[in-house]
């Protein structure tokens, strides 16, 4: 049995954080006891401490992380090494050599965390190799995948049922944001998970406000913009159907005054992660985005998150939305639909020739289809979908509860077009205060100074393409901020703050201390940065090819 305060211990090295979020500490000491686990936790819970911290408390040995999207392996490893547990990722992205030298490293045990996509593992190499390997415990990310009544079913998630096989004697723990009941059988099955520990967090997110409203073309785009101009310096994300609502999207924002970036599976790899990344530093607030954005994203502050189109089921929504006030604070989910959105689900529906995944895809087109058009609680549609008994009546937060946005007009009252954008390129209502919103979805937050936000933010920036990462990977805006409260005049104040733990304060604590000085002798954002002590690293150095913590 693992002790709490060794656990603690841990989490305060690496992590910098003083406190597990609920479920964290049990699914950790299951995983060190050797139990298969199922763990259903919402997006921002916290899933991927619950198989990195075990990592750290296995001298040794490694934990195997099968992951779907190859950005996603390289953020997390990125975040691994900038807190100093040794990690890699193994696919496409890497060249040979860089793949042999992944896998050599692999079979001495160098890596606590190594990252595997699916279809690697479906390789008939990878398996030989891979029993070379000191294995821990393999955790599946995403695991909602390997059920074909989940809704992003991928034939080769089906190839993980030879884990057990293969490694009869080894844990493996299923993670995901987002499964009903059926899916969840169905992945302990497919897994052949012996005897596992579950765990379930709730799906009620109370701090999440939906809205859901049928629109015209007109109407909707009308209602967009009130949306985000009621979020004003806001992050926000607008999920759209197609490639190209994507571009008139953002085209529609840009003459509005509103800044977007686009991001799609047509753009190019670098333009597309330089979009996101623009939108994870606060560079632009809104990202507008097909389906292909979203897995893996870590921008807890996330003020509000916009459907410009049915999803094709509940689970979709609740995983899309739910990157919405990851960070605990209130967000709005608004899902703004037009009836011709139904038949364009319908006729996709109709294309597929397998009878049961059709008989699947209707029965999520009828859950999606009776959530946006029933006037229940959308919290209690949402939770009762996923097989948990709300007990509240009422959540007042939803539209049908009372808790309609004060911008947004109410069903018999006209709604005024756009307004123009001024001569100047300003928009009227974009730039004030937040009191468009309902008092009860506030939550009083500690101060923070908007200027030393800021600095610090340019800050980070110019540290994360120092180091040639993604700016989250230098520090979370949770941390940015409590940086801000706390604003600590030396390194070891610095331990204090939310997010740093050992390896991060001695890596950034002397620099960070020096920017705090500038700010207090009148340095202020916008101002020339200071020249970088070093070149940027590549992402195959970040990604597990090169220098190694």
């Amino acid at each position: 049995m693992v002790s709490q305060s060794n656990l603690l211990s841990a989490l305060h090295r690496y992590w910098g954080y003083d406190s597990f979020l609920p479920r964290q500490e049990k699914i950790v000491t299951s995983l060190l006891e050797g139990h298969d686990s199922c763990v259903i936790m919402p997006t921002g819970g916290g899933k991927s401490l619950c198989y990195q911290l075990p990592a750290t408390m296995l001298p040794d040995r490694t934990v195997i992380v099968i992951s779907p999207l190859i950005a996603l392996m390289q953020d997390q490893v990125a975040q691994l090494e900038q807190i100093g547990i040794p990690a890699a990722f193994l696919n496409s992205s890497l060249k040979g050599a860089q793949q042999t030298q992944v896998v050599r490293k692999a079979c001495t045990g160098h890596y606590r965390l190594l990252y595997l996509s699916p279809e690697r593992l479906a390789r008939a190499d990878t398996i030989d190799w891979l029993k070379r390997v000191p294995v821990a415990l393999f955790a599946i990310d995403e695991a909602h995948c390997i059920s074909e009544w989940g809704h992003e079913f991928r034939p080769e998630y089906r190839q993980l049922s030879r884990l057990k096989e293969h490694f009869p004697d080894r844990p493996i723990a299923a993670f995901t944001a987002s499964a009903t009941q059926h899916v969840r059988h169905d992945i302990v099955e497919q897994l052949h998970l012996h005897d596992p520990h579950k765990y379930i967090a709730s799906f009620h997110r109370k701090n999440l406000r939906y809205t859901v409203q049928q629109c015209t073309g007109e109407t909707q785009l009308d209602l967009l913009v009130k949306a985000l101009r009621a979020h004003p310096g806001e992050s926000a994300i607008v999920y759209s159907p197609t490639i190209k609502r994507v571009g008139e999207t953002v085209s529609l924002l840009e003459r509005q005054g509103i800044h977007a970036t686009p991001y799609h599976g047509k753009m190019e790899t670098s333009a597309r992660r330089a979009s996101q990344e623009r939108w994870t530093a606060d560079e632009v607030r809104v990202l507008v985005g097909t389906l292909a954005f979203g897995l893996g994203i870590n921008k807890a502050a996330v003020r509000a998150v916009i459907h410009l189109s049915l999803p094709k089921s509940v689970e979709q929504y609740y995983q899309e939305a739910g990157r919405a006030g990851r960070d605990g604070e209130p967000a709005d989910c608004l899902l703004l639909w037009q009836k011709r959105d139904e038949g364009l689900l319908a006729h996709f529906i109709g294309q597929i020739n397998d009878v049961a995944e059709k008989e699947r895809a209707w029965q999520r087109y009828f859950g999606i289809k009776q959530f946006a058009e029933s006037k229940r609680c959308r919290h209690r549609q949402i939770c009762e979908y996923f097989g948990e008994n709300m007990k509240a009546e009422s959540c007042h937060a939803c539209d049908v509860c009372g808790g309609l946005p004060e911008w947004m007009p109410k069903p018999d009252a006209a709604k005024p077009p756009i307004q123009k954008v001024a001569a100047s390129g300003s928009v009227s209502g974009y730039v004030g205060s937040r009191q468009q919103k309902l008092p009860q979805m506030r939550v009083s937050s500690s101060e923070v100074d908007p200027e030393l936000r800021e600095f610090l933010r340019e800050w980070r920036q110019a540290a994360a393409r120092e180091q040639g990462v993604p700016a989250f990977v230098v520090m979370h805006d949770t941390s940015l901020d409590d940086l801000c409260r706390k604003r600590p005049r030396s390194v070891a104040e610095l331990l204090h703050v939310h997010g740093f733990g050992e390896r991060k304060t001695q890596t950034y604590g002397t620099k960070i201390v020096e920017a705090l000085n500038r700010f207090r002798n009148g340095a202020r954002a916008g101002q020339a940065p200071e020249k970088p002590a070093k070149p940027a690293r590549r992402w195959a150095a970040a990604a597990g090819v090169g220098r190694r913590s």
